[in-house]
């Protein structure tokens, strides 16, 4: 039996896991509960993998994985992802049979993997060259893709998202977008010439590009010097 902290804090996990495909901070977690310092939000990670809901990944940071889910939370875990299933628009190749890992954290789904293009590389740390070709294409699970629209993949270059879980190497599932709400992880193109993969902020007139990792200032920058491309929707890692 799960006290009401724990069911708020595995909610608000699992929310965030579908929706960026990496777990949300600690900072974060402390927000959202109304939390006064992390060690609440230490404690309440204890009890959730202690009942076995919950699973830390070691040498990873803030790395979390949901093994199960209570059987109501479940239920509507299940809704929401039938609701978020891709409608008529656009129809990616599927391919029969074939299989990839889920990302890290997602609760295991059936649906057909699909083929979505590969777009090359892009920047987590400085802005790297625009990304406009199609390198090769890669298949996903279907339950990855959230909702109407096109999706593509990038692998990710440097460390400046590491604290939002997405490590050199990664491969980002990007759901093809041009707007963004605050907080969201983007693929922002910047004065039409570069890419970078950081999390989106509206400030005033100002667009604010911050990394998740202290090393790297935030980049501010006029409106219309930022396009967004695209959001974070789920990610790959090879072990």
């Amino acid at each position: 039996m799960l006290t009401h902290k724990q069911l708020e804090l595995l909610d608000f996990i699992q929310k965030r896991m579908a929706r960026d495909g990496v777990p949300p901070s600690f900072d974060e977690m402390k927000d959202a509960l109304d939390l006064r310092s992390k060690s609440g939000i230490h404690r309440l990670i204890t009890a959730l993998e202690e009942r076995g809901f919950i699973r830390r990944l070691a040498h990873r940071a803030r790395a979390l994985e949901i093994v199960k889910l209570p059987e109501s939370m479940e239920r509507a875990a299940e809704a929401e992802r039938a609701l978020l299933q891709p409608q008529p628009g656009f129809t990616p190749t599927v391919i029969p049979g074939s299989r990839i890992d889920p990302p890290r954290g997602a609760m295991p789904v059936a649906a057909a993997a699909l083929d979505i293009p590969m777009m090359g590389r892009i920047a987590a740390g400085v802005p790297i060259e625009a990304i406009a070709e199609v390198a090769h294409h890669v298949t996903v699970p279907g339950s990855m893709l959230s909702g109407q629209g096109e999706h593509y993949a990038l692998e990710v270059k440097g460390d400046s998202m590491i604290e939002a879980g997405i490590n050199d190497g990664d491969i980002v599932v990007i759901r093809s977008q041009p707007t963004a709400e605050n907080g969201d992880i983007v693929v922002a193109l910047v004065e039409d010439l570069e890419a970078t993969l950081k999390r989106y902020y509206r400030r005033g007139g100002m667009i604010a590009l911050e990394a998740a990792n202290p090393a790297y200032e935030t980049r501010l920058l006029r409106d219309d010097q930022v396009k967004v491309q695209g959001r974070l929707v789920g990610l790959i890692r090879s072990y």
